[in-house]
């Protein structure tokens, strides 16, 4: 063997001087079930760029939606013209106010409540959503991790439903809002949007509800009480839930303390504050009562005077405020029931079943309107009775006739200048001279003949064979023209150009009326009415009508008729009104076949006109009131006069009477009335039963003359003021649109 050593062999499969290569080895086992660490980094960028690739697909498919219907939905609140609420309509109690309107700490109040970091993060939250999701899951309890930019969406674009599609849309729809919106914006929406409790959605609703109070003036505490109400809207109310307190105090605490953490509070202000208990729970203030009423006649002012179309008022956010003063709407009601609804038997007088009422106040100033009673209740007879235009005003139109005869210098038959103390002749059924139409012949009250009667007396006695002739004296145009003038609508029902217009056969309004009295009152200046003084939707003024004050007729021709209507109030059939112990001027009517009874007066500062009247409320017919209240009738001296006397007096308590300012026209001077004192207001019965007492001023069978002297106006006892004859008699004189179906009245 040799010594010398021994060369290793090259490896066979490789070249010569080479290492041969290494083989890695197999994976066996459960070792292959575990990826490599490229496996791994493939897998994280392939589910990066497909979570890249559908959030990009998100967002451009996702589009902002338009408003869902609940969020958009508001009330239109209703106020007094003092702030105070009147009504509220709609049935989402909600009313959008600006952000600038919600008192800063208010703000701060809710942020830290729900979202502290609200204006320094995005839309959304990822830790928080991770954080609900796993105490979720966990069994902690279900909780949101939703920021206000996503509670804002759900509420405003979106709806409650708790589905994956809906926190999708959420998801891009937040991003997406909070690209294109600011912070303030979405802030001032979900504010405006969240429920509180109590059926009220939005900040300014929840004031109200818990507090009684417009949002501007919540304190911080209550701020955080509402809050905290967010978080469990019916369980933290503390007023339903008494057993829920301590939970709700927490919750208020917890938002307090967020605001010192955030400096958005100080910690000597965080001590002082005590927990602010919440009023009692009321419920919706609804349509009850005179509320109805009122809120129709607003809506009908405003769309009829192109405010606001009906579908826009309809779709709600309006704060309107109107003229209507509580005080005087509450004496309104007061005299109502007081004098005429408390003394109603409907068990056992059938007649009690069908009395009405209906009344409005104005100021003859500005034309506002301060009070308004129209009808029992709006829920049980929805048709208001002092807009309604189908009941006959009678001889509370009188007033208007002698108001032309004035204005137009008119002159008798036989050439006298009509004034006051201008004698006519009052015989019952006496034709009437001069007109070219035909026969019209009307009837006296009680078919009375009165003889030769000032103008004066005729008023306070209200003869109609008088008035008649005297609009035919005037011209019946002429006539037609000065009550349109006054106040009443062209398109008044049966204003018709022709004798029988004196006796009051047009439909005129209670409102309508009280405006043209309103005018008499105002020196023959109209102020056209108004139900409204401001307007407002998110804060921004809506325009109002201009409103202007307009000469209808002379100061002289307002004032004389004032001076007429003084005397029926202080010796005709309207004594009654003195009960309220302020210088009056006024006149009653009676509608065809006693269907309604009038009484229209004012005074210096205040016009109001009030009717009672007759209808079925099973068919809706026109209906007379003889037997209503126990008594033979009903008429313009009685319960009108009344009502109107105890309204006047209370509505004008505590300011200075004043007396009439009048210019008179040349012969209308007045003599001396002795008047009735205020404790003895009539020597008309007001019962309602016409006088039998014959008139004390003696008939004549020759032609009237003008006195050298004024006429003394008698004060005897005065029949009730006639109304429109009926028959052969009267042939001009259709009464049939008097029983018109009108609205039907349901229940009483």
């Amino acid at each position: 063997m040799s010594d010398e050593p021994q060369q290793p062999k090259a490896a066979e499969s490789g070249k010569a001087g080479k290492p041969a290569k290494r083989t890695r080895p197999r994976r066996t086992g459960w070792r292959r079930l575990i990826p490599t660490w490229r496996m791994a980094l493939g897998t994280i960028l392939c589910f990066l760029l497909l979570c890249i690739g559908l959030f990009a697909l998100g967002y451009v498919l996702v589009k902002i939606p338009p408003a869902n219907a609940t969020a958009t939905a508001q009330s239109n609140v209703y106020l007094y013209a003092d702030g105070s609420q009147l009504a509220r309509d709609g049935e989402i109690n909600r009313e959008n106010v600006s952000l600038s309107q919600i008192p800063r700490n208010v703000q701060h109040t809710v942020l830290a409540a729900e979202d502290r970091d609200f204006y320094s993060e995005s839309a959304i939250d990822p830790k928080a959503m991770v954080r609900a999701a796993w105490n979720t899951v966990t069994g902690k309890g279900k909780q949101s991790g939703s920021t206000i930019t996503q509670q804002y969406v759900k509420n405003y674009y979106l709806g409650q439903e708790q589905t994956i599609t809906r926190k999708v849309k959420e998801f891009f729809i937040s991003i997406k809002l909070d690209r294109e919106e600011s912070k303030d914006h979405i802030l001032e929406g979900y504010l405006n949007t969240s429920y509180f409790g109590r059926n009220a959605y939005g900040i300014q609703a929840a004031a109200q509800a818990y507090y009684g109070v417009d949002v501007e003036d919540l304190t911080t505490a209550q701020g955080a009480y509402l809050a905290a109400l967010l978080n469990a809207p019916s369980s933290y109310d503390v007023i339903a839930h008494p057993e829920n307190k301590a939970q709700a105090v927490a919750r208020w605490n917890y938002v307090l303390d967020g605001m010192v953490k955030e400096k958005w509070l100080s910690e000597a202000d965080r001590k002082k504050m005590t927990f602010p208990m919440p009023d009692d729970a009321k419920g919706p203030a609804g349509m009850s009562g005179q509320r109805g009423y009122l809120v129709q006649a607003v809506k009908d002012y405003l769309t009829d005077n192109d405010v606001i179309d009906e579908d826009t008022l309809a779709v709600g956010g309006y704060r309107i405020t109107t003229t209507l003063q509580k005080k005087k709407q509450d004496a309104f009601v007061k005299a109502v029931d007081d004098q005429l609804m408390s003394g109603l038997d409907k068990e056992n007088r059938a007649a009690d079943r069908n009395v009405r009422a209906g009344g409005a106040a104005i100021d003859p100033a500005t034309g506002k309107v301060l009070a308004m009673y129209g009808g029992i209740d709006y829920t049980k007879q929805y048709v208001n009775n002092a807009t309604r235009r189908d009941y006959q005003v009678g001889s509370t139109f009188k007033p208007f006739v002698f108001t032309s005869a004035v204005e137009n210098a008119s002159t008798t038959q036989d050439g006298r200048t009509i004034t006051p103390n201008t004698v006519y002749d009052g015989t019952n059924a006496r034709p009437v001279q001069g007109w070219s139409g035909g026969y019209y012949a009307p009837e006296n009250e009680d078919k009375t003949d009165y003889g030769p009667i000032t103008v004066r007396t005729a008023t306070d006695k209200s003869v109609n064979a008088v008035y008649a002739q005297m609009a035919v004296d005037v011209g019946s145009d002429k006539v037609k023209q000065t009550a349109i003038a006054l106040g009443l609508p062209k398109d008044t029902p049966d204003l018709t150009e022709s004798p029988s217009i004196a006796l009051g056969p047009s439909t005129a309004s209670v409102l309508d009326m009280t405006e043209a009295y309103a005018t008499l009152a105002n020196h023959g200046k109209r102020a056209t009415y108004t139900l409204v003084a401001e307007v407002t939707k998110d804060g921004e003024n809506i325009d109002l009508p201009d409103r202007r004050t307009e000469r209808a007729v002379t100061r002289e021709s307002a004032d004389t008729t004032t001076s007429v209507l003084q005397s029926v109030v202080e010796g005709g059939t309207g004594t009654a009104a003195l009960a309220a112990g302020r210088p009056a001027a006024g006149k009653t009517g009676t509608a065809e076949e006693d269907t309604a009874a009038w009484f229209a007066g004012y005074t210096p500062d205040l016009a109001t006109v009030v009717a009672v009247m007759g209808q079925n409320p099973d068919t809706g017919a026109h209906t007379p009131l003889y037997g209503a209240l126990g008594l033979p009738r009903i008429n313009g001296g009685g319960f009108p006069a009344q009502i109107w006397a105890q309204f006047t007096k209370a509505a004008l308590e505590g300011s200075t009477p004043k007396d009439f300012d009048l210019d008179l026209e040349s012969g209308a001077e007045q003599p001396e009335i002795p008047s009735a004192a205020p404790d003895e207001p009539s020597t008309e019965p007001t019962t309602g039963e016409p006088s039998s007492e014959p008139p004390s001023e003696p008939a004549s069978s020759g032609p009237p003359t003008e006195p050298s002297t004024p006429a003394e106006p008698t004060l005897a006892t005065p029949s009730e003021e006639p109304n429109p004859p009926s028959g052969p008699v009267n042939e001009l004189f259709d009464d049939s649109d008097s029983t018109r179906d009108p609205e039907s009245d349901p229940g009483q």
